[in-house]
């Protein structure tokens, strides 16, 4: 009974607060929703093998510019990066990727759970070199180790720093070289292909590797990613897989409707107009920040924010405002992580930079 009265307190004050906790807290853009509702009474067949998936594949074939590669709707993020993992590794083959990669400080072992090993790399501003791939091959060369086989990278990274054209070149290119898989975690893909500072094109990031996603959970779905596959070895009997870790949804359907609705228009979408819009709200918050002298935790470029503010101050904070502690207090500082999204108001921007002020007097 106190474990159900603590839950709804806690329900009534995150209620009342400003979100800046995640780019997912909120449902999905009405269009996503309408969408989903002018469908709810067909028939369809199940399992991702609908019209509307196929259709979502066609869309997403003709933005990337690539005819023969597979697309695959995934239900989370998570299950899109255990499952390719699984595929494309053998037993004795494990997954480079940098210490704050997603795969290895937020799955809790799913990879590890696979059987396979992530050899991790401490990275530079979040983005893995290839330098560190071949430090990789150093440490783990023979029958008494894992083989590194594919790496594993976010575009954007965890910090919200992004690969550029040159970056993203080298990193293909060294994988080509050691014979390595190379897969793009994209749970934020639209916030990197709309952010000022981006060189890279989705065309150019789907010729660079064998398969990453296009996140649509962190903008503007309900839930949902789809997941591309150029390397047709991969995907090989990929569906098997997909049904063996529990990511094949009986209403696929669901994810392909949704992505119509998203990618409607093509480069003129709603899903890059809601990532450019999450982008541009997390910039008035960045400038807004560096203004009052803030210091900041990461580079980022896209739409999450890492200032780090006096211990006092996130407390004050935290009355109004829900977001992550991204990092234990050290010296009387604690980085926090602020993220924008597609529902993030001017007016939210404005009340946080408004009380960061306050705060500091």
């Amino acid at each position: 009974m106190a474990q159900d009265k603590s839950f709804w307190a806690r329900r009534r004050r995150e209620n009342g607060l400003i979100y800046f906790r995640s780019d997912y807290s909120q449902g999905a853009h009405p269009k996503v929703l309408e969408a989903l509702i002018q469908t709810n009474l067909e028939h369809t067949d199940g399992y991702g093998l609908d019209v509307h998936c196929a259709h979502a594949g066609q869309m997403i074939r003709e933005l990337i510019g690539v005819r023969d590669c597979a697309v695959h709707m995934m239900v989370g993020g998570t299950p899109c990066n255990i499952t390719v993992i699984a595929a494309g590794l053998r037993p004795y083959e494990s997954v480079v990727a940098v210490r704050s990669g997603h795969v290895y400080t937020h799955e809790t072992g799913g990879v590890e759970a696979t059987g396979h090993r992530i050899v991790v790399m401490d990275g530079v501003n979040g983005k893995l070199i290839p330098e560190q791939i071949d430090r990789a091959w150093e440490e783990y060369e023979d029958e008494h180790t894992t083989l590194p086989r594919m790496v594993y990278i976010s575009q954007p990274t965890e910090t919200g720093s992004l690969y550029s054209r040159a970056e993203l070149t080298a990193v293909a290119e060294k994988c080509r070289e050691r014979d390595m898989l190379l897969y793009v975690d994209g749970a934020r893909l639209g916030s990197a292909l709309t952010s000022r500072e981006n060189d890279l094109s989705l065309k150019e990031l789907a010729a660079l590797c064998d398969a990453f996603y296009i996140g649509g959970t962190k903008n503007g779905a309900l839930f949902g990613e789809a997941l591309v596959i150029r390397n047709q070895q991969l995907n090989d009997h990929f569906r098997f897989m997909m049904k063996r870790q529990c990511g094949l949804l009986a209403k696929g359907r669901l994810i392909g409707v949704q992505f119509e609705a998203l990618l409607e228009g093509g480069t003129d979408s709603i899903y890059f107009t809601m990532a450019a819009h999450a982008n541009r709200m997390a910039e008035a918050l960045r400038e807004g920040l560096a203004e009052l002298n803030i210091p900041f935790y990461s580079n980022s470029q896209t739409n999450q924010v890492f200032p780090v503010l006096p211990a006092d101050v996130v407390r004050e904070l935290e009355k109004e405002f829900f977001f992550y502690e991204w990092a234990p207090e050290r010296d009387g500082k604690i980085p926090i992580r602020l993220v924008t999204a597609w529902g993030t108001k001017e007016s939210d921007v404005q009340a946080f930079l408004k009380k960061v002020r306050e705060a500091l007097i």
